[in-house]
């Protein structure tokens, strides 16, 4: 039966309610609660009946007392309205939330060391269990100092820095795009990478010129975007007037929409005239006119991995398999043809 306080107003269930319905001590239904093995059978059936009957909730404070943790995972990202940012973060919330955890985010919009550090910090001040790194990683002595003492994840970084890293093969990426293109017979591959002080920005153009250079092809100049349609448009009304351009490797999807839009308005048919293929494959990516070919990353999919790992981490069941590299996959849609003859 509910209880109510002096004032008339119902109170919520306590242990020591629990503790008095199943006729045991509170320290046995915090035993129970925390699934100690040194409890009976029909003891924990006596406490858990008596947890349903009360309707007793253990807030996240009691926990956090009874286990020492917060329940709390910290995610540092980039601030931004990209798909990419928020799928991470979609798959983040979404294992936090079936392994009994709570989020807390901080987002930054600089990449320099004293940005992440700063970031990481706020995130330690609110006690987190451990954290979720989902920017650019690029001064690994200011990471591995911020992150000294707690389980830490990163994604798409390759550091030592982090107990786990979860991550794309970008320069494989890059490769995998620009060999498509060179199979189809293009002479050479034109590129509208991310911004340059990006680690997956970098990598995606390290496999284009690798690509380019063992099959004996010269490499047109980089044109860096920073990420946004807007960008990859501006960058397209630049390549849309090279006439012997026949084929680039767009480093987003998104940059990629922003591109076939500049071709179209300076009279460029996509295959017909230049090739696209990008990267990342967001959901819009097949009901583009054409569809988009691109290399596909899989977003949310990373945040779940990176929580699930970072927990076994916390529960010391991390091994020499917590890492999770994840193998890029190419799907080939109408964007990309032969050149014209």
């Amino acid at each position: 039966m509910p209880k109510t306080t002096h004032a008339g107003r119902v109170r919520p269930p306590t242990m020591a309610d629990v503790a008095a319905l199943a006729g045991v001590s509170p320290q046995t239904v915090s035993r129970v609660l925390r699934d100690h093995p040194n409890v009976s059978e029909v003891t924990r059936l006596q406490v858990e009946n008596a947890v349903e009957s009360t309707g007793y909730r253990r807030t996240g404070l009691a926990r956090a007392l009874v286990t020492g943790r917060s329940m709390t995972i910290g995610v540092l990202t980039h601030e931004s309205d990209q798909y990419a940012a928020s799928s991470i973060m979609l798959g983040i919330h979404r294992a936090a939330r079936a392994r009994g955890y709570f989020v807390s985010s901080a987002g930054t919009t600089s990449v320099s060391a004293a940005a992440i550090a700063g970031g990481i910090g706020r995130l330690r001040d609110q006690g987190v269990d451990a954290l979720v790194i989902a920017v650019p990683i690029w001064d690994e002595p200011a990471l591995a100092k911020a992150v000294h003492g707690i389980p830490t994840a990163v994604i798409d970084a390759d550091t030592s820095a982090a107990d786990v890293v979860v991550d794309l093969d970008q320069e494989a990426a890059g490769r995998l795009a620009t060999q498509h293109l060179i199979d189809l017979g293009h002479e050479t591959v034109w590129h509208i990478a991310g911004p340059a002080n990006w680690k997956d920005a970098s990598g995606r153009t390290q496999g284009w010129a690798a690509a380019l250079a063992e099959a004996g092809k010269t490499a047109p100049p980089v044109l860096n975007g920073d990420w946004t349609p807007a960008s990859g448009y501006q960058l397209g009304l630049v390549l849309g007037r090279v006439a012997d351009a026949t084929a680039v490797f767009v480093s987003s999807d998104e940059m990629a929409i922003g591109v076939i839009h500049a071709l179209r308005e300076l009279g460029r048919d996509v295959p017909g005239d230049i090739s696209v293929v990008a990267m990342d494959d967001i959901p819009v990516a097949q009901y583009l006119s054409p569809p988009l070919t691109t290399v596909r990353q899989p977003f949310e999919r990373m945040g779940e991995l990176a929580v699930e790992r970072v927990i076994a981490e916390l529960d010391g069941e991390g091994d020499e398999r917590r890492n999770a590299h994840i193998a890029p996959e190419l799907i080939v849609r109408g964007s990309t043809a032969p050149p014209a003859r």
